[in-house]
């Protein structure tokens, strides 16, 4: 191969191994998720079953980054202590070296076994169990060929001047070998699939040995880097688990970085051929993370707590609270996290909904103000839900899911319409009301409070269809468009005929008072809108409100014929 062929195949190659590790993660999380998450809940006893409970987890797992993910998400969500999250994810750290150790045996031939028992799986069952045991399948076939392909690449890696030229300029660089090989393990996200690649380099003569273990190095900090950024709009909380990871493989990687160009001969201690010491390193380097700093856990978990301590303002309102991105492989757990996170932004546009009406009767600037405030949090936590949706869609989702998933992602949307008319059409009323210095009348005044009112308990009401799907809830809020319909006419008749009493309030508020119920009009529509899916599963909608002009003039007016004089 020439040398723009060889980079493309190398490259096709490595996106091949990580789609094979990430096949390999989802269907195990998938499978075993709750039963692995249930094993972290309750690994809280002392350090050594910390860390154990971290060794299993992520031997199945086959990522620490998943794992980290999850641990974030407990010590969150307050159900893990510091101390012992830290203990867990150290024993992650070495159970990941575990799954690398076992593709150091001559299995990679058995990669047409692998591809064929999992899409024979996959194909033929419909239990979601045995379909991700089949993916798990997949993913661990494509992951052998894959390594196959780097192998033989490899050898012309070894041959090309110009490859040749930049990993000699790698090897005099350590520092600087660490830093790249960290950066591809954050791009991958993925420490498996770069250990295992520099594995392969050196397992043909493409990398020196010194060279191949910076590199090492490098994957180990940049693996912990990956759930750090990961959840870095995560509480303080989440965020100290990754955070005390990254400090102790930082600490050791920067103190065995200069031995092995110091003393070259240390290198023999981790095996016989360049592969082994690879894999033999990677497992020793997370071995001494443990061995030292799990005596160390308490002052590990201070120092965290140290560098993000608690924010002393309020917590932010426009961060999601629900939104866990460990949930992500599983679409049936992301999509009740999305429902969380939905609901928590319907309770707030409810609330802005709810003090409007008091705003406008009683309007100054402040109060204005603060609504428009509330409606960048719904903003900012509406663009949240939606990429997190789009996120969890990337995986496969059953007829039903992408169903819930199209409701979620429309009802969030409608939410965010909502608070729009109350921040930019309801507020402009009251701001357009206080600069004119007018009041409604007291009937006008009494006749937008019933109104409100009832936009009111219909949002309350389309929430809870939203929750539940629950048809007879549906009806009810489908019946009360057409109640509010009524009522609109009803104030809408009254507002004119004090208009034609010459009443100077409803003269100088018609226009304001005309375009509030409009906007609260328009509300409910966006909230009725919910029960239209689950009516029309249901079977409760009629296809269209238009009379049929092709049946005879009898059947359209009930069986009596229309004659013209």
């Amino acid at each position: 191969m020439h040398g723009g062929e060889l980079l493309l195949t190398l490259l096709g190659a490595v996106a091949l191994l990580l789609w094979g590790v990430r096949m390999v993660r989802t269907g195990m999380t998938r499978a075993f998720g709750p039963m692995l998450r249930r094993a972290i809940g309750r690994a809280g006893r002392n350090r050594l079953t910390a860390f154990g409970a971290g060794v299993g987890v992520t031997a199945v797992l086959q990522s620490a980054t998943a794992t980290a993910l999850l641990l974030g998400s407990f010590a969150g969500s307050g159900y893990v202590a510091l101390p012992v999250a830290l203990a867990i994810m150290l024993g992650a750290d070495v159970g990941s070296t575990l799954v690398a150790q076992v593709f150091a045996f001559n299995i990679k031939g058995l990669w047409a076994v692998g591809l064929i028992t999992g899409v024979v799986l996959f194909n033929l069952s419909e239990r979601p169990q045995t379909k991700n045991t089949g993916r798990i399948a997949i993913g661990l076939g494509l992951m052998l060929l894959s390594l196959g392909l780097i192998g033989s690449v490899s050898n012309g890696l070894r041959d090309s001047p110009a490859i040749n030229t930049v990993l000699r300029a790698l090897g005099s660089e350590p520092i600087i070998a660490m830093i790249v090989s960290g950066l591809l393990t954050w791009l991958a996200h993925s420490s498996l699939a770069i250990i295992l690649f520099i594995m392969s380099l050196a397992a043909t003569g493409a990398v020196s040995s010194p060279l191949a273990l910076a590199l090492v190095l490098g994957a180990n900090v940049g693996a912990a880097i990956v759930p750090l950024v990961a959840m870095s709009a995560s509480p303080v909380l989440a965020r100290r688990v990754p955070l005390g990871n990254l400090l102790a493989r930082s600490v050791i990687a920067l103190t065995a970085l200069p031995l092995f160009y110091l003393s070259p001969s240390l290198l023999n201690a981790f095996g016989g051929t360049p592969a082994q010491q690879v894999l033999n390193f990677h497992t020793a380097f997370n071995v001494v993370v443990a061995l030292v700093f799990l005596p160390l856990i308490t002052p590990l978990a201070a120092l965290a707590v140290r560098i993000l301590p608690e924010p002393l303002s309020d917590p932010d309102k426009s961060l999601p609270q629900h939104l866990d991105p460990t949930a992500l492989d599983t679409p049936t757990e992301a999509l009740a996290c999305a429902l969380r996170e939905t609901l928590h932004v319907g309770d707030i546009v409810l609330d802005m909904l709810r003090r409007s009406l008091g705003v406008i009767g009683a309007p100054d600037t402040r109060s204005i103000k603060e609504l428009e405030k509330t409606d960048d949090q719904v903003d900012r936590l509406h663009e949240a839900i939606k990429l997190y949706l789009i996120r969890a869609s990337k995986t496969d989702m059953t007829d039903d899911e992408s169903r819930r998933y199209v409701e979620i992602l429309t009802f969030n949307t409608n939410l965010e319409h909502i608070g729009d008319i109350v921040d930019k059409n309801l507020m402009e009323l009251a701001a357009k009301k206080l600069k004119k210095r007018v009041a409604f009348s007291a009937e006008g005044q009494l006749e937008l409070q019933k109104f409100h009112g009832q936009v009111v308990d219909n949002m309350r009401l389309a929430l809870n269809v939203f929750a539940t799907r629950d048809v007879a809830l549906a009806r009810r809020l489908m019946q009360t468009k057409t109640s509010l319909r009524a009522q609109e006419v009803d104030a809408a008749d009254r507002h004119f005929a004090r208009l034609r009493d010459g009443r100077p309030e409803s003269i100088e508020t018609s226009s304001i008072h005309l375009d509030i119920v409009r906007d609260l009009k328009r509300i409910n529509s966006h909230l009725t809108s919910v029960a239209y899916p689950i009516l029309d599963a249901a079977g409760e909608l009629r296809q269209s409100r238009l009379v049929d002009r092709t049946r005879p003039n009898d059947e359209v007016n009930g069986g009596v014929t229309a004659t013209k004089p």
